[in-house]
């Protein structure tokens, strides 16, 4: 695999502001109820006035930096790179405060809600990573939390509840549904509509309704930029060829992407979980106010998601991410949880490294393109490990049991 021309919208940065219908091409918008409109452009109109606040930007640094612990480092890989024969590269999200790149947003969402006047946060989570990363803002800025995580996450991530807990949220069980992450952000939108005047919905990543995959993204673009001029100090000026992540959501690989889509000729390439796969073998369609490519049947019946990984088990991918694939800036593939097993087992045994079972999809996409001859020898590649695994080793302890 080797860089190629960017591709350039007519107008504009291909990551830059959507605008007031907040579409990306036709994705994106905002479809929700009546009731929520105000809320959405109340929203809306606060961000764009915090973000063009220096006050704000410098309190959000600083916390970042004093508390969150950026920027995060890049890692080289050697014994990783010897054995697949490409140069491999680690963003360390996974060294973040709070274990994965969710701070940043939640963060920003949590002094955006206090500027608003809004003293309570709500949010959706899966892994679990999210939930504890509002938590710990909610925390740290004194407000009130609620997180709603579904029946069958709140059992594969045990841990991350009982951390949630101790930070002093309350977490729901969401019972309805598949139980996992879909239904969580069912829920939580719900949870909102019901209590908008004093709550703010903090969600975890690059969908739902406008501004929020807008909004996401930009609190997320540290990653990205700090990877930018990471990569070049380590490379002679030099950008990798491709930057790796994995996507559910996808709010990492929206902010490490948003550090190299307009002005790079660096390949993006973002991998999906096998059972999970909106942008390989989803359609467009609506689900949770936004336009994007979901796993739906012919009745546009959204369908189940499948996958190892609580965080990327939805059944849909940012609409942002649905434009960058239709432009053909970024490529989307999926790994399979066979693959991402081994790929989460080859990281620590050559690196001594336990990344998340999300992050370990990229690594995955990674050995076998290497393998495969997809990326030529001496390739260098920049991967996102989005976050570290250490909720996950009871989980793939058992995995691993099964397997023998």
């Amino acid at each position: 695999m080797t860089a190629r021309p960017t591709p350039r919208p007519a107008g504009g940065r291909i990551m830059g502001d959507p605008g007031p219908t907040g579409r990306f091409g036709s994705f994106g918008g905002r479809f929700v109820p009546e009731s929520l409109v105000p809320a959405c452009l109340e929203l809306e109109a606060a961000f764009r006035s915090a973000w063009a606040d220096p006050a704000f930007r410098a309190e959000l640094a600083a916390i970042l930096h004093h508390y969150g612990g950026r920027p995060t480092p890049v890692t080289e890989c050697a014994r990783l790179s010897a054995e697949l024969g490409v140069r491999v590269l680690l963003k360390r999200e996974d060294l973040a405060h709070t274990g994965s790149h969710k701070l940043n947003n939640v963060v920003g969402q949590g002094l955006l809600a206090r500027r608003m006047g809004k003293h309570r946060l709500i949010a959706e989570t899966g892994a679990g990573q999210h939930g504890v990363a509002t938590a710990t803002a909610a925390a740290l800025l004194g407000m009130e939390c609620v997180v709603y995580m579904g029946e069958v996450d709140t059992r594969r991530q045990e841990l991350n509840v009982f951390r949630m807990e101790l930070l002093g949220a309350e977490v729901r069980a969401v019972t309805s549904g598949s139980r996992t992450l879909k239904d969580a952000v069912n829920e939580a939108l719900r949870a909102w509509v019901a209590d908008v005047a004093d709550t703010h919905y903090c969600l975890g990543s690059v969908m739902g309704p406008h501004p929020y995959p807008w909004m996401v993204r930009e609190f997320q673009r540290v990653i990205g930029e700090e990877a930018r001029g990471q990569c070049r100090e380590l490379l002679g000026g030099s950008d990798p060829d491709v930057v790796v992540a994995c996507a559910g959501g996808g709010s990492n690989a929206a902010g490490i992407f948003a550090g190299f889509a307009d002005d790079s000729d660096a390949g993006l390439v973002a991998v999906e979980a096998a059972g999970g796969a909106a942008l390989t073998a989803g359609i467009p369609g609506v689900l949770h106010g936004m336009r994007s490519a979901l796993l739906q049947d012919e009745a546009g019946q959204i369908l189940e998601a499948e996958s190892i990984s609580a965080g990327l088990d939805y059944p849909g991918i940012g609409p942002e991410h649905a434009h960058l694939a239709e432009l053909g800036r970024a490529r989307y593939v999926a790994a399979g949880d066979g693959a991402v097993l081994d790929a989460f087992q080859l990281l620590a045994r050559t690196e001594g490294i336990l990344p998340a079972l999300e992050s370990a999809h990229a690594v995955a996409w990674v050995v076998a393109a290497a393998a495969s001859g997809e990326l030529a020898p001496g390739t260098t590649v920049l991967i996102n490990l989005s976050g570290r695994g250490d909720k996950d080793v009871a989980q793939v302890r058992d995995l691993l049991r099964g397997r023998r």
